[in-house]
C-alpha cells in the first residue's frame, strides 16, 4: 500500500511541476487562445448568415437614396461603370444591325430598293410602342430614325430630291422620314422633284400633297397625271409658323412667306400687323434670308429656320388653325410590300354621263372598301373633262382592293395606280 501512494504522489509532483514551468502554461494559454478565436468566428458566422435572410429590411435604404437629387458627379462608381459599359454594348450592336442589313440585302432577303421603306414600315410603329420609360415615342423615333438611315448607308448612299432649299418644312419632313446618312438634293419646284425621281437622278423625292388647311395641293396631283412616279410612303407633319426678324415687332413693314404660309397665318398677321404688306416668294427659307438681310422685313417660316439664319424669334404658334399639319408623299419607282396597314391611291376618269361617277363610287361600297381622301381638278389636256384622285384602305395585293380596281378599268376612259404604301397613325 505505501508503494502505491508513493507511486501517486510521484505522478502528482510531476504534474505540480509541469504546471509550474512558464513554457508550458504559456503552451496552454497559446493553444486555448486560437480555439477561442476559432469558436468566435464561427459565431459571427452564423450572426452574419441570418441578417441575409432578412434582406426585406435591408431594401428601404437605397428608396431612401432617391429622394434627394444626385448630379452625375455624385453617382456611385458602379452606376458609372454600368453606363460605360451599356454605352460599348450599344455600340456593338449597333455594328451588328448594319452588319445584318447588309447580309439580308446581299443575300436578296431585302431587295436594295426596298432597304427604306422595310425598315420604316416594319420596325417604327413597334419600336413606339415599346416606348415604356422616361424616353418617349417621339424620342425613341428620332434615335432608331438615325440608327435606320446609317444602317441604309451601307448599303448605297440614296439621294432624296426635295422643294428647297434647307430648312423649309419639306426640307423638315425629308429629314424626319430619312434621317441625315442620305444625300438630299434641292429643288426650286415640285415638278422638279418629280422629275429627279423620273430621270433616275434620285431614289425619292419629297412633295406636299395635302394640308389640313387649305386643302389639296394641286401642282402636286397634276404631275402625278404627267410622269409615272408611284407614291411609296408618306409622312404627316404638324406645321408651327413663327414670325422671324431682326427687328421689333412695331418697325415691321413688310412679311415674307410662301403663299400657303401667309395664308394659313391671315387672321393673326391681319390683327397683329394690320399696317405691314404681305409678299409672297418662293419657299418660307427664302423669307428667311430676306428678313435676315432686309430691315423692317419679317418671315413666316420654322423655327429651325431661325436658328439657321440667326433670326429673333418675334411670336410663335401663329398658325390661325392650331391642328395645322401638312402630308408629304414619297415618291419613287418602286413597289411596297403590304403591311397590313395601308392605303392606296388611284387616279381614274369616267364617261361624262348621267350617273357614271355614282356607278363608280358603287363598286367601292360593293367591295366593302373605305375612301380616306377624294378630290376631283380639271384635266389640262382635255377642256371640260375631270379627274379623280382617291385614297382608299387596303393594299393593291388585297382581294377587295384588287377585284375593285378591275371592276373600275372596265368603266373608266382612263385609271392609273399610284401606288401602296403604309398608312399614318398620327401627326408628329
Amino acid at each position: 500500500m505505501a508503494k502505491k501512494k508513493k507511486t501517486v504522489k510521484k505522478s502528482t509532483a510531476k504534474k505540480t511541476t509541469r504546471r509550474a514551468t512558464a513554457p508550458v502554461k504559456k503552451k496552454k494559454k497559446t493553444t486555448r487562445q486560437p480555439v477561442k478565436a476559432t469558436k468566435k468566428k464561427t459565431v459571427k458566422k452564423k450572426s452574419s448568415a441570418r441578417p441575409a435572410v432578412k434582406k426585406p429590411t435591408a431594401k428601404p435604404a437605397p428608396v431612401k437614396r432617391r429622394k434627394t437629387p444626385v448630379t452625375p458627379t455624385e453617382l456611385p462608381e458602379d452606376n458609372v461603370e454600368a453606363l460605360k459599359m451599356i454605352d460599348v454594348q450599344m455600340t456593338q450592336l449597333l455594328q451588328k444591325r448594319a452588319s445584318l442589313v447588309k447580309d439580308l440585302v446581299n443575300s436578296g432577303d431585302i431587295p436594295t430598293a426596298r432597304a427604306f421603306t422595310q425598315t420604316r414600315t416594319d420596325q417604327m410603329a413597334k419600336l413606339r410602342s415599346k416606348a415604356r420609360g422616361p424616353l418617349g415615342e417621339g424620342e425613341i423615333e428620332s434615335v432608331f430614325r438615325e440608327v435606320f438611315s446609317a444602317c441604309r448607308l451601307q448599303i448605297a448612299r440614296q439621294r432624296v430630291a426635295y422643294l428647297g432649299p434647307e430648312y423649309t418644312y419639306t426640307h423638315l419632313a425629308a429629314i424626319r422620314c430619312f434621317g441625315q446618312s442620305v444625300q438630299f438634293v434641292p429643288v426650286g419646284g415640285i415638278r422638279a422633284v418629280f422629275e429627279e425621281v423620273n430621270r433616275g437622278h434620285c431614289d425619292f423625292g419629297v412633295v406636299p400633297i395635302e394640308n389640313s388647311t387649305d386643302g389639296r395641293i394641286t401642282d402636286t396631283l397634276d404631275m402625278f397625271t404627267r410622269l409615272p412616279v408611284r407614291i411609296c410612303g408618306q409622312v404627316e407633319t404638324r406645321i408651327s409658323h413663327s414670325l422671324l426678324g431682326r427687328c421689333t415687332r412695331e418697325e415691321i413693314r413688310e412679311v415674307y412667306s410662301k403663299p400657303q404660309a401667309l395664308s394659313q397665318c391671315r387672321n393673326w398677321l391681319a390683327r397683329h400687323l394690320p399696317a405691314a404688306r404681305l409678299i409672297e416668294v418662293t419657299s418660307t427659307t427664302t423669307a428667311a434670308q430676306l428678313a435676315r438681310d432686309k430691315h423692317g422685313a419679317a418671315a413666316v417660316a420654322s423655327r429651325q429656320a431661325a436658328g439657321h439664319y440667326e433670326l429673333d424669334i418675334l411670336a410663335e404658334g401663329i398658325e390661325d388653325n392650331p391642328f395645322n399639319s401638312t402630308r408629304f408623299a414619297i415618291i419613287g419607282t418602286t413597289e411596297v410590300a403590304a403591311t397590313g396597314n395601308d392605303r392606296t391611291a388611284i387616279l381614274f376618269q369616267i364617261e361624262h354621263e348621267p350617273g357614271a361617277l355614282v356607278d363608280a363610287m358603287g363598286i367601292f361600297k360593293r367591295n366593302s372598301l373605305n375612301m380616306t381622301w377624294i378630290e376631283s381638278f380639271p384635266d389640262a389636256a382635255a377642256p371640260r373633262t375631270y379627274l379623280f384622285f382617291v385614297e382608299l384602305e387596303g393594299h393593291k395585293t388585297d382581294k377587295n382592293v384588287a377585284a375593285a380596281l378591275t371592276q373600275l378599268g372596265r368603266k373608266a376612259v382612263r385609271l392609273e395606280l399610284l401606288g401602296s404604301f403604309p398608312a399614318i397613325d398620327e401627326t408628329i
